[in-house]
């Protein structure tokens, strides 16, 4: 068994400690394990995450997309913890809320074609020539950070108008 999977049980036990702690502490830090290869996969190093209470998470307004990750999750964390069926509408505000600039952003529908549910929610803040990007669904939360695309977007495919 690889190091990586004898550490996702403990990694997963100690994520939903710390999400379950985020509604108390506003200084709480999470990352969802995620489908993304670059920022939510389990370390392969043997230390636990640790949360530093006294370090309150902020969005770096002139940072990059990779310096402003942490406070995208705690953000999005947050809100997916209180309200686990949030809309892309609900989502896009909520960042909105927590500083991001809504003209830098892209949601997906969250409706098919025929008006029924989808699987999963993505969104996306460009910052710079990097992205963050978020999926919501039935599997949870993800994030990564990502180059935007060489067409300048983040996400590939159909996305809704943010014109509220």
């Amino acid at each position: 068994m690889s190091t990586t999977r004898r550490m996702a049980g403990p990694l997963i036990v100690a994520l939903v400690v710390v999400a379950a702690l985020a509604g108390c502490s506003p200084t709480s830090t999470t990352s969802a394990p995620g489908a993304s290869s670059k920022a939510t996969q389990p370390s392969s190093s043997t230390s636990a995450p640790s949360a530093t209470p006294s370090a309150k998470l902020t969005i770096v307004l002139a940072g990059s997309a990779a310096e402003n990750k942490a406070f995208f999750d705690h953000v999005n964390t947050a809100l997916f913890a209180s309200n686990g069926s949030a809309n892309g509408r609900t989502i896009i505000d909520n960042l909105v809320a927590a500083g991001f600039d809504k003209a830098s952003m892209q949601v997906t529908p969250d409706k098919t074609s025929i008006n029924g549910a989808v699987d999963s929610i993505l969104f996306s803040v460009k910052l710079g020539t990097e992205c963050l990007l978020g999926q919501h669904g039935v599997g949870g939360y993800s994030s990564a950070v990502e180059a935007a695309l060489a067409n300048g977007r983040c996400l590939v495919g159909k996305t809704w108008p943010i014109n509220w």
